[in-house]
């Protein structure tokens, strides 16, 4: 495999976390050594092999200290959700820190293998509960409310700052599946559904470099996506540790990097890719307003079939007539800031560019009235599925 290197960004300064350090006179249950988990765990299960997890316990109690710093608990401490946790070494380090930091511990995972290293946690640790289901699947999140997981969550107006309890962590899967939850999970943000139900929740996941590039993007790089848009209007997101912090690869993660060069996966999805630490906290002035994500879907998806076409060339795309629109997005009447430069190609545009077009979509008597999303699942699976 050739060697990766990764993708430079400019990144804000790192906090230093504020807990207590780490002991080894714990009685969690222990994992493995890392230099075992090759021959521990058979990650060529079809329903592992794409599962990437922190197996080093120093890695993973630098990444959750980073998670935790953005939001330290006030009073109790975090309810913290974890989904894909593998056999556990995050939810360990979570688990060293005392009841005042992390309260509840609610792990989702329905691979049989992890589950056999995650039960004797709920057994040495009365703050965990594990829950053998998916975190992909929407179903999930409803049993955690019915079987009164969730109970001592409080909702908090979204006006009143961050939520002081609830916390959703997760390693995210090496797949496109993986990267559709994360694209959804932004999507829930200006709908305030999912956990947002609660209020302004952080969340944080160890992902892939190549799915941070994408979220990260700024105009006008070939990487810059539908994704990039959705993300960057709902929340402020940021790297929580040095990505050369978590190189070599292997040093930190598991799967191995394979040997053979017979992987089929893109790069970018095989064991072996740059792996990042990264927060989101969503704005508490969205400039998605509720009920308006479908027009945000269809017009994101519209036009970035033709990112690389100016805009006054890609609107047509939109519907029968909608060149009409040009006139309203550079109309001399209105004030400067308010236009748009339609010369700009599709990837060129910002936030605020795609928030006039919206405005602008939205008063257009003639705008189509279907905008099924259909690009990524059935609308059968967008009932039943988080993506």
């Amino acid at each position: 495999m050739q060697s990766i290197r990764l993708c430079r960004h400019t990144f804000p300064a790192f906090r230093r976390a504020r807990f207590r350090s780490y002991t080894s006179g714990s009685t969690i249950p222990p994992l493995p050594p890392p230099e075992s988990w090759r021959d521990t765990f058979n990650s060529t299960m079809a329903s592992s092999k794409d599962r990437v997890q922190v197996k080093s316990p120093e890695t993973a109690r630098r990444v959750v200290n980073s998670f935790l710093a953005d939001s330290l608990p006030a009073g109790e401490g975090k309810i913290i959700i974890e989904a894909f946790p593998g056999p556990g070494a995050l939810s360990r380090a979570l688990l060293e820190l005392p009841k005042s930091q992390v309260k509840k511990l609610i792990i989702l995972e329905d691979n049989e293998e992890f589950l056999k290293w995650l039960k004797p946690l709920e057994e040495a640790d009365p703050r965990v509960k594990v829950v053998p289901y998916s975190g992909y699947e929407w179903d999930t999140y409803t049993f955690l409310q019915d079987a009164g997981l969730l109970s001592d969550v409080v909702s908090v107006p979204w006006e009143s700052g961050l939520h002081p309890q609830l916390h959703f962590i997760s390693h995210l899967q090496h797949t496109i599946k993986g990267e559709q939850l994360i694209a959804q999970l932004f999507r829930c943000i200006p709908e305030r559904s999912w956990l947002y139900k609660y209020g302004r929740i952080p969340m944080s996941f160890v992902l892939s470099d190549w799915v941070w590039q994408r979220i990260s993007a700024p105009p006008p790089l070939a990487r810059r996506c539908k994704l990039t848009v959705i993300a960057e209007a709902v929340a402020s997101f940021r790297l929580t540790l040095d990505p050369e912090s978590l190189l070599p690869y292997d040093d930190h993660f598991h799967p191995p990097t394979p040997k053979s060069p017979s992987d089929r996966r893109p790069e970018t999805r095989r064991p072996g890719y740059p792996l990042v630490a990264m927060n989101i906290i969503p704005y508490e002035d969205q400039i998605i307003q509720i009920g308006n994500l479908d027009k945000w879907d269809y017009c994101l998806r519209r036009l970035f079939v033709l990112k690389s076409t100016s805009l006054k060339r890609a609107i047509s795309s939109l519907a029968p007539g909608a060149i009409t629109l040009l006139k309203v997005l550079t109309d001399p009447n209105i004030p400067p800031h308010q236009h748009v430069d339609t010369n700009k190609t599709i990837r060129q545009l910002t936030v605020a560019d795609w928030a006039l077009i919206l405005r602008a979509f939205s008063n257009w008597p003639f705008a189509p009235e279907d905008l099924m999303i259909s690009d990524a699942f059935s609308r059968q699976n967008a009932v039943r599925v988080v993506i």
